[in-house]
């Protein structure tokens, strides 16, 4: 039997609450996995989001609390961007907070909730009144809370002018007796307490490394061909959304230097939510390298699947096993989870020496091929190096899978969340 948490005074109900929780994104994939670890102790995890895909039986569906929704987005234009807000901005705010709040009182009644595990909503203000709703939730009825921070405001520029700072300092994130602060690196955890005068602890995201990683089967043994690769191609994947900060353009310069017309990028991801600019300069960039990009993301999903017109869907864990390297030039990242999935499915990796990976991660001795803003000949030197030594291949992997294992397991969760469970509920 696996290892479990322990907490002798677990609740029965443990209430999820995000914008969303969809498909792949990091904020939902971690909640599922500490959605497992608290099921696993006998919780019953229940969801409440603007977007889901969790069980219906156990969720409550809020269009309004989705940062896509028409009325969240004309809120939002008028907080950022600009230092003042007019008198209706407000009202909107306060009326969007109310009805929150008031479905946030309903989901907790419903499944009859004890302990509240809020997803991003209090760090990033990708959704303001969300925020500002639970933030008021809690101090009204002084629920258990667990919020788990994975991204702050200070770390995205699009939210350096607002109008909202009240809002920001009330909610981004409160400071209240009940909460439990949870951040992904350290940086996070010192800014937040040198910015709000908060403690948190520093749970990284984790992969299942006490479990070996899914290979090659008779489901995704075609996804070559399926993408329109040869067995020869060397895949080269990109396992992000095709947003500025993941420096997609890295990688196409990476291709273009090695010259190997049988190397073949990868991308996996969409464009996310942050317009088509990057994307449209991205796809400039291919044609400028003269190197072959493969787009699949209308054939990856959450889940193995059939397209509309009879096409195969895969996962990502489908694709990563046909990986021969995997790029990951960000330039910034909260944590790193296609980091730790290019570690979990052995892969070699290239990285971008961003600050969390410098401060949380390449100090632990992971072997990887690294860069610090731009693409360097010895960088492309080693990278030919690593594609043409099955040896050094091998090395890497086992050693990088064992300091996974050591630094980033489920083990790691588990023994971090019982001490988050107990100062909140005792041992």
């Amino acid at each position: 039997m696996s290892p479990r948490l322990t907490c002798t005074r677990l609740p029965r109900r443990v209430g999820f609450v995000s914008t969303r929780f969809h498909g792949t994104d990091g904020v939902t994939l971690e909640a599922r996995k500490w959605a497992e670890e608290l099921t696993a102790a006998g919780a019953e995890c229940c969801w409440m989001g603007g977007l889901l895909d969790t069980p219906p039986e156990r969720s409550r569906l809020v269009p309004l609390a989705f940062f896509n929704h028409p009325e969240v987005l004309e809120s939002q234009a008028e907080l950022f961007g600009q230092i003042t807000r007019s008198r209706r901005t407000t009202a909107l705010i306060n009326g969007i907070k109310d009805r929150l709040k008031d479905e946030l009182y309903a989901f907790v009644d419903r499944f009859e909730i004890g302990l509240l595990i809020p997803q991003n909503t209090l760090a990033i203000p990708m959704h303001v009144a969300l925020g500002l709703a639970i933030t008021e939730f809690i101090a009204e009825t002084g629920i258990p809370t667990i919020a788990h921070h994975h991204d702050f405001t200070w770390e995205r520029e699009r939210f350096t002018t607002t109008s909202a700072s009240d809002y920001l300092m009330a909610a981004f994130p409160p400071s209240l007796f009940h909460i439990e602060h949870v951040v992904i690196n350290s940086m996070a955890q010192k800014e937040l307490a040198r910015r709000y005068g908060l403690s948190s602890t520093f749970i990284p995201n984790v992969l299942d490394f006490e479990t070996p990683p899914p290979g090659i089967d008779a489901y995704n043994a075609d996804l070559r061909r399926e993408i329109g690769l040869s067995d020869d191609d060397i895949l080269v994947l990109q396992p992000t959304r095709v947003v500025a900060r993941k420096g997609i353009e890295h990688a196409i310069d990476l291709l273009r230097q090695l010259g190997d017309p049988r190397m073949k990028l990868v991308l996996s991801h969409p464009a996310g939510d942050e317009g088509n600019d990057y994307m449209q300069l991205i796809n400039e960039r291919i044609a400028d390298a003269g190197i072959e990009a493969v787009f699949i993301a209308d054939r990856v999903g959450e889940s193995r699947g059939i397209t509309p017109d009879g096409r195969k869907i895969y996962t990502l864990f489908d694709v990563y096993p046909h990986a021969d390297l995997v790029t990951y030039p960000s330039h910034y990242e909260g944590f790193g989870n296609a980091f730790l999935e290019a570690v979990y499915f052995g892969k070699p990796v290239f990285v971008n020496n961003y600050a969390v990976y410098v401060r949380d991660i390449a100090p632990l001795g992971f072997e990887t091929i690294g860069m610090s803003q731009i693409v360097t000949r010895a960088a492309v030197e080693k990278t030919r190096l690593i594609l043409s030594d099955e040896k050094i291949r091998a090395d890497w992997a086992v050693k990088n899978y064992e300091l996974g294992l050591k630094y980033f397991s489920r083990a790691v969760l588990r023994r971090k969340l019982e001490a988050r469970l107990a100062s909140l509920f005792g041992e």
